[in-house]
């Protein structure tokens, strides 16, 4: 069988960047850091708050082709809204709001909680990747948590016909769980699609800049694919905005430079690793700037092996060069809307 290896990294334009992010693909994260703190690419910033300040000023100084890594959601999304606000205060984006309902996974869960009620919230809106001809309930469909029977681990959900179905969450498969969140958006904004749709053609954290906003909260976008579009969020809620991505949606993406968010005593520790150092500081071309909290624990922090956990897992002995080149081939899921949502239920 034939076979490819991957050794030669080319996206990198600066040397010194490529450098750093050789030693990232190698495993030398101690390295990696100091070669970057040396060119003042790494910036020690105390505060949680003045460090995403920071980092919104700093994105605001040239928004084209910058990109914004953090390990976690919760960072994310606040970094996401006061980038929101500093281009607002500059005028980059439009100083008018148009209130958008959105749907936002429930992180927390996990796959094993999603087979027991308790685990789930009355309200939480629900999406099937998988019919069950047990439940009726066919795939794409969505449906609205109306009751929790813990004790017999019991589920009723509201429909978007109105009717309601009561189901043992343990036989239905393929479940997605989302609050309902509104979000704030304005023309010029930066937003990105939490979940591909087919109907749309739009893929997975595929990013986009608003070009025109309806009263009734439809939106003019352009991809950057280039492609232009009218796209009516009630239709497909899952949107945000795109200013800063996680580490693991960042895969695949390439800007002029990238400024990475690392929070040493962040409480999920898992997301802090070698890999993720590559996957983020790799996303620029350019340039990478780090905004940190510990200049000292950086390396450490980073420096968190995640390729070797399971033997019977051949692709985790892979370098994080040729684990991103894999996943990069691996077809996104289509989530397209099978009904209709509008949260009417």
């Amino acid at each position: 069988m034939r076979t490819m290896r991957l050794e030669e990294i080319v996206r990198q334009k600066d040397p010194q960047l490529k450098q750093a992010v050789e030693q990232l693909a190698r495993g030398q994260v101690g390295a990696a850091i100091e070669g970057l703190d040396r060119q003042g690419r790494v910036h020690e910033v105390k505060g949680r708050e003045e460090r995403i300040e920071a980092i919104a000023r700093e994105y605001a100084k040239s928004p084209e082709r910058t990109l914004v890594v953090s390990p976690d959601n919760i960072s994310r999304t606040e970094i996401n809204q006061r980038i929101h606000a500093e281009l607002q205060s500059r005028g980059s984006v439009g100083k008018e709001e148009h209130r958008v309902q959105t749907l936002v996974p429930r992180q927390e869960m996990t796959g094993a909680d999603r087979s027991w009620a308790q685990q789930y919230q009355v309200d939480d809106i629900l999406r099937y990747s998988r019919g069950s001809r047990e439940t009726g309930i066919e795939k794409g469909e969505y449906t609205r948590v109306k009751g929790i029977d813990a004790q017999n681990n019991r589920l009723t959900v509201l429909r978007v016909d109105g009717s309601e179905t009561t189901y043992d969450p343990r036989r239905q498969m393929g479940v997605s769980v989302y609050r309902e969140q509104q979000k704030a958006f304005s023309v010029g904004d930066r937003i990105q699609f939490t979940a591909p749709s087919h109907e749309l053609k739009i893929a997975n954290r595929e990013l986009a800049t608003v070009e025109g906003l309806a009263p009734d909260g439809a939106m003019r976008l352009k991809l950057d694919s280039g492609r232009s579009m009218d796209y009516k969020p009630q239709h497909h809620p899952h949107l945000d905005h795109g200013y800063a991505v996680t580490s693991h949606s960042s895969q695949g993406q390439t800007a002029e430079r990238v400024l990475i968010y690392v929070d040493t005593d962040l409480a999920a520790k898992d997301l802090l690793n070698s890999r993720m150092a590559y996957v983020a500081v790799s996303r620029g071309q350019w340039d990478a700037q780090i905004f940190t909290n510990n200049r000292e624990k950086l390396p450490q922090a980073l420096g968190h092996d995640v390729s070797h956990q399971s033997a019977h897992k051949p692709e985790q002995a892979t370098s994080p060069l040729q684990q991103e080149a894999a996943r990069s081939q691996q077809p996104a899921q289509d989530l397209g809307m099978g009904m209709r949502l509008g949260l009417g239920f």
